[in-house]
Parts: structure tokens; C-alpha cells; sequence
């Protein structure tokens, strides 16, 4: 009997300390998650003020009542520059991050997200020209407490929706090819039914992907290799990161007030 209670005291200790180790890894996963939303949306909000300006003899083009963009605004948002400015973050996601893995420390492949949520922000940064500042913090609250109770829910559910990725990743490629047919066709109804389809792709994989990490790390916590863990904490805040401006974006498109 003493020698079962030992046993089961070892399997409790290891249990607590494994407990623990989850909530700090989630805890640098919402973390690192946060920063990069900040350094985003600071990135947008300041490239915009760079792009627009009230004073007609430094504008280039008119795009509103007294409102003008420079030749900085002309330059990434109606030049060929604009194309590499979309379709960087993109390319980004699936080239870059890959190859930072293999050859970067984990304080690395943070450097890298954070220099990848910049990219993002200027690569969103056209909504405070289009969209009014206040329906702008109006659905980012709404895509906020959204994303909290569905991650809660992906974190907390016995049930398992492992099965739920393959759809959910064909769901997003065809968001993709959709949105690219749509830059030509330019049809609003079209646009509509991307932006309401993908509000319910990017909130199933915001559960998802907050599962996912936790699994991860609950398969790999007793390996020991700290490093690992940490690049694999900072990949969880970007899959939850792209989840969520996803989210926003198409929120954006649904409800937000135009200028």
C-alpha cells in the first residue's frame, strides 16, 4: 500500500507539473499572440497616417472630401506595389516561417512574427482609409470576445475536433481561389458570401488550433527540449494570430461603416 501511494504521489507531482507547464505555454502562446496584434494594428494605423493627408498640394490623388493621399498612399495602394504588399504576408506564412523553424533559436522565430505582424499591418493598413475609426473598434471588440469563447471552448471541450482541419484548411484554400476570381470580377455579392463563409471557417479554426496547441504540447511535455516547446508555442500564437485578424477582416467587410 505504501508502496502504491508513492507511485500514485510521483503520477500526481508529474500531473501537477505538467498542468502548470500548459499554463505557461498558453499563457506565451496568447502572449506572443497579443504583442503581434499590437505591433499590427499600431503598423496600419501609423502607415495610413503616412499615406493620407488634408493638405492639397502634397497630395497626389483625392479619395474623399479634404482627404488626399501622398505619394507614399499612391505608391502602395494604387501602384503594382500594392499586388506585393497583398500577397506578401501570404507567401510569408508559407515560406517564411518554415525556414525559421529549421534554422532559428526560438527567441529567433519570435524576432520573425513580430517582423511578419508589421508586414500585416501594412498589408491591412487600407481599412482606416476606407472604414470609420469607430466601427473599426466596434468589430474588433465584437471579433474579440468572439475569439475568446470560441478558443475557451477549443481549450476546454472533451470532445475532439482533430477531424475538423482537413475541412477547415480546404474551407480556407477555397476562400483564397474565391478571393483572387473576385479581384477581377469585382462582384459585391460574391464578396458578401466570402466574408459570411469565412467568419464561420476562421471561428471553427480559432477552437481547433487552440486544441491543437494544447495537444501539442501535452504529447511532447515530457521531452524535455525547451527549445522546441518555444518555437512551437510562438507557431501556436501565429496559427491563433491569423485566426483571428481573419476573422476581424471579414467581420470588417460585413459590419463595418464605410467612410
Amino acid at each position: 500500500m505504501a508502496q502504491f501511494d508513492t507511485v500514485r504521489g510521483v503520477a500526481g507531482a508529474r500531473s501537477a507539473d505538467i498542468d502548470a507547464g500548459l499554463r505557461a505555454h498558453m499563457n506565451k502562446v496568447y502572449g506572443t499572440m497579443s504583442v503581434g496584434m499590437f505591433i499590427t494594428f499600431l503598423a496600419a494605423w501609423a502607415i495610413s497616417g503616412l499615406a493620407v493627408t488634408t493638405d492639397p498640394s502634397a497630395a497626389v490623388a483625392q479619395i474623399g472630401a479634404e482627404k488626399y493621399l501622398t505619394s507614399f498612399g499612391a505608391a502602395i495602394y494604387t501602384s503594382p506595389l500594392k499586388w506585393v504588399i497583398m500577397f506578401a504576408p501570404l507567401a510569408f506564412v508559407f515560406f517564411g516561417f518554415g525556414a525559421a523553424m529549421k534554422r532559428l533559436s526560438a527567441a529567433g522565430v519570435q524576432t520573425v512574427f513580430y517582423g511578419f505582424a508589421a508586414l500585416m499591418g501594412l498589408s491591412i493598413s487600407w481599412i482606416f482609409l476606407q472604414f470609420t475609426g469607430y466601427s473599426i473598434i466596434q468589430v474588433f471588440l465584437v471579433t474579440s470576445i468572439a475569439f475568446a469563447g470560441l478558443s475557451l471552448w477549443g481549450y476546454t471541450t472533451k470532445k475532439d475536433i482533430s477531424g475538423w482541419g482537413s475541412f477547415l484548411i480546404m474551407g480556407v484554400i477555397g476562400l483564397v481561389v474565391a478571393s483572387i476570381v473576385n479581384i477581377f470580377l469585382a462582384s459585391s455579392a460574391v464578396a458578401f458570401a466570402i466574408s459570411a463563409i469565412g467568419v464561420l471557417i476562421f471561428a471553427g479554426l480559432t477552437a481547433y488550433d487552440t486544441q491543437n496547441i494544447k495537444n501539442t504540447y501535452l504529447m511532447h511535455a515530457h521531452s524535455g527540449d525547451t527549445e522546441w516547446l518555444g518555437k512551437a508555442a510562438i507557431m501556436g500564437a501565429l496559427s491563433l494570430y491569423l485566426d483571428f485578424i481573419n476573422m476581424f477582416m471579414m467581420l470588417l467587410q460585413l459590419l463595418g461603416n464605410r467612410e
